[in-house]
């Protein structure tokens, strides 16, 4: 039976092979100290933490994430360590949570290897702390117990080392949040939580996505957010002309609520590892368990039909981290218990040979396939069922959701308001490489864009020629662009180019012939300097009008839509100014409505050392070829990204840029 602490309560320890599951309501970074009889960390070797996850005994998560799983083999612990404690920490990452009274009550769950919890602690009574540690395992007369501690440090992650007797604790503080701050890099951003008054204020009379006022846009049907009420699918609620509110759609939020991300058949919380959170199966007419609900596309909460599609391909995107962690963790106990039954036979001198011996062995490996097959049963049903699902959305998500090959695209015409998001790619795990979930990042973009050029990753950007390589890398950013030029109203999206040695005319060739660019690609670092001035002029003119409150003195001739800049070849062509205009529009651009799409080899920077590492740590790595650098934020899978690809002699993107161009061209009549 479970035992539920509370705080300074402690229970037995029944096994020592164990798991520490943790779940927040933010993004946490989970580590663990081991420490001696006295209660003492000797040293930082003795610290667990994302930039040096493991230990003997001991194993923690590599980022930042809401859910962690942390594996400890009490047995295998150094003989001088008598303690283990589970650390707590908030990234402090811009915009997220400075303190843990701000966000769901942590919990803390410590179970056997198969799931079996034997003892759980919910972390409540923290304000201002922004570490705390949660839990200790400690041995007391040769046995182990686990205790709930709960002691909160406003000092943050750098007090709590501290209070564990470190030396040099700030320092290794700072490493943890710089290794922290890497693997962030590499995450893919969950949904954010909305409510319908944040909506209304996103999009009414604060500023439109541009950054600009909304009343100093544009006018006509494309003039952008409506001043005052919700507008698009972002929004809470369609409005009429006289204001009134439509009802929202059955399972959609309550006015002013909370709008869910969730499914509504989907597990709010990590499953065990038998159920997987997959939607309720249909029952049979007299109760008994029947066949796996029928998936419908747009069956998620939300108040359109394109708000309940991006919401359902978040709750695949979930559903298949979880049903896959479920999967590795009980192949990791059948393992686990194949080895202990194998140490056994091993132990005892008298079955170490012979027929005895190796019927123990059999017996061993005969029960870890059996827990392994079972294990991939219950995947394959929850990989059925997300296919089934995947085959039924795919084909409904609209433009801005869909791939290029989707049919959707031949009818394509100019919107009339901007989406909540658009994809970027696909992502699929190992266990299930024909699963592809669509990588879908909300709009306005909060961070910009990196494609990886370079070699480093990816077993196919190793092999591949450099010259390939980069012209993939250009193909890759057009394909973006043009996806973001297509899901703007006319006249609410302005891309600029900039290709200092003109290498990549053949890539921008669908940009430039359709003339959709604001301008012809600048080249040479005469032209290099004109954009980036230009930019780094608009920046500042907006955030000084905002912050002043001064936007009626913006100039007339102010662009108020938003501006796309992609950047070829970095960093050559740009001298010392240049690189520090381009790291100023990469920091403060995005809030006013200055977006960065860069297309470079990180290695071709490395002679500006760590000066550039805020740079790309600001941007969202990509790649051109598959690779499996992305990470999940509930339990932090490795997931490959699979890039846009345009179907094989298709002219959609042709037809979709001329129409843009088309509309651009009648608004500004």
């Amino acid at each position: 039976m479970t035992a539920e602490l509370v705080r300074g309560q402690n229970h037995p320890l029944p096994h020592t092979r164990l798991e520490i599951r943790v779940s927040a309501g933010a993004p946490v970074i989970a580590g663990a100290t081991l420490a001696d009889e006295t209660g003492r960390v000797t040293g930082p070797e003795w610290v667990a933490h994302p930039g040096s996850p493991a230990l003997p005994g001991l194993e923690v998560s590599r980022q930042a994430a809401a859910d962690h799983r942390l594996a400890v083999d009490l047995g295998a612990l150094p003989e001088a360590a008598h303690r283990v404690t589970l650390l707590l920490a908030l990234p402090g990452t811009p915009g997220g949570p400075a303190r843990f009274g701000a966000v769901a009550a942590p919990f803390a769950a410590v179970t056997a290897l198969d799931g079996t919890e034997v003892a759980s602690y919910t972390i409540t009574g923290l304000d201002t702390e922004s570490a705390v540690v949660a839990l200790e395992l400690y041995r007391r007369q040769g046995a182990w117990k686990v205790r709930a501690v709960g002691q909160g440090y406003a000092g943050g992650l750098a007090a709590m080392l501290a209070d564990q007797g470190l030396d040099r604790a700030a320092e290794l503080a700072a490493a943890i949040h710089e290794a922290v701050a890497h693997g962030m890099d590499r995450s893919v951003a969950a949904p954010p939580p909305r409510t319908a008054e944040g909506d209304r204020a996103r999009h009414g009379a604060a500023l439109s996505a541009s950054g600009v006022p909304a009343d100093t846009a544009p006018a006509g049907p494309a003039a952008g957010p409506l001043t005052g009420a919700a507008a698009g699918p972002a929004g809470p609620a369609d409005t009429t002309a006289t204001g009134a509110a439509a009802a929202p759609p059955p399972g959609g939020p309550v006015a002013g609520g909370p709008i869910s991300y969730a499914h509504p058949g989907r597990a709010a919380a990590a499953p065990p590892p038998a159920a997987a959170g997959r939607p309720q199966a249909d029952p049979g007419p007299h109760g008994e368990p029947g066949r796996p609900a029928t998936p419908v596309a747009g069956d998620a909460s939300g108040w359109s039909m394109d708000e309940r599609l991006y919401n359902q391909v978040w709750g695949m995107f979930e559903d298949l981290a979880r049903t896959t962690a479920a999967y590795r963790s009980a192949v990791d106990f059948a393992e686990s218990r194949m080895d202990q039954e194998l140490d056994r036979v091993l132990s005892d001198p008298r079955s170490r040979i012979g027929s005895a011996g190796d019927a123990a062995r059999a017996e061993a490996r005969a029960k870890c396939d059996d827990l392994t097959a079972r294990a991939r049963e219950a995947l394959d049903r929850d990989l059925a069922q997300l296919t089934a699902e995947s085959e039924v959305v795919e084909p409904a998500l609209p433009v801005a959701y869909a791939g290029w090959d989707n049919p959707v695209w031949h009818g394509y015409r100019v919107p009339r308001e901007a989406p909540m998001a658009l994809r970027l790619g696909d992502l699929h795990l190992p266990e299930s490489p024909e699963l592809r979930i669509p990588m879908l990042m909300r709009l306005p973009l909060e961070r910009g864009l990196w494609i990886d050029s370079g070699r480093a990753g990816s077993e196919a950007a190793i092999v591949m020629d450099d010259a390939e390589l980069r012209r993939l890398a250009v193909d890759t950013a057009v394909l973006h662009a043009a996806r973001l030029l297509a899901v703007h109203p006319a006249g609410q999206y302005t891309v600029h180019v900039i290709d200092p040695a003109g290498a990549a005319a053949a890539s921008f060739a669908p940009l430039t012939a359709s003339g959709v660019l604001a301008a012809p690609p600048a080249s040479g670092a005469h032209g290099v300097a004109s954009v980036l001035s230009h930019l780094t002029q608009r920046v500042e003119l907006v955030r000084m009008a905002v912050g002043g409150g001064a936007t009626d003195a913006l100039p007339p001739d102010l662009d108020t839509a938003d501006q796309l800049l992609i950047v070829n070849d970095f960093p050559h062509g740009f001298d010392d100014r240049a690189v520090t205009q381009l790291r100023y529009l990469a920091d403060e651009g995005p809030a006013v409505g200055v977006h960065l799409l860069l297309v470079a080899d990180r290695e071709d920077a490395a002679a500006y050392g760590p000066v550039l590492d805020p740079l790309w740590r600001s941007l969202l790595r990509l790649t051109p070829v598959p690779d499996d650098h992305l990470a999940d934020p509930w339990v932090g899978h490795a997931w490959t990204y699979e890039p846009p690809r345009l179907p094989a002699g298709s002219g959609v993107l042709r037809q979709v840029l001329s129409q843009v161009v088309e509309a651009r061209t009648n608004w500004r009549r």
